[in-house]
């Protein structure tokens, strides 16, 4: 019985762990002024957080791949101040993740 409460025990920080991917962000900013910050969710999702923090509204574009799926593709307006959480939902479990980040003044 200890054996089997011990091996449980092991297994779940194992697939805690396997929940969270790297994440590759390739920005291009085009002159706004926009932050942002990519994590995982699932083992299928990825969340990207975007502020606003120009003086100007942005038109923003992420396009989430994991590569054997079709990207999956985010727009957003972001006044100036204004955040938004942009998620990619995948069917399958994700390996690595590469979002394409497109601002521009508006």
């Amino acid at each position: 019985m200890n054996r089997l409460i011990g091996a449980v025990a092991l297994l779940v920080p194992a697939t805690a762990l396997a929940t969270f991917f790297p994440i590759d962000v390739t920005p291009h900013m085009n002159g706004a002024d926009v932050a942002y910050q990519a994590t995982s969710l699932k083992f299928n999702m990825g969340v990207m957080s975007l502020h606003n923090k120009g003086k100007m509204a942005a038109a923003c574009k992420a396009v989430f791949n994991i590569g054997p799926e079709n990207p999956r593709v985010r727009k957003v307006i972001l006044e100036p101040g204004e955040q938004a959480t942009l998620t990619g939902n995948f069917k399958s479990e994700i390996i690595r993740m590469r979002i394409e980040l497109t601002c521009k003044p508006s």
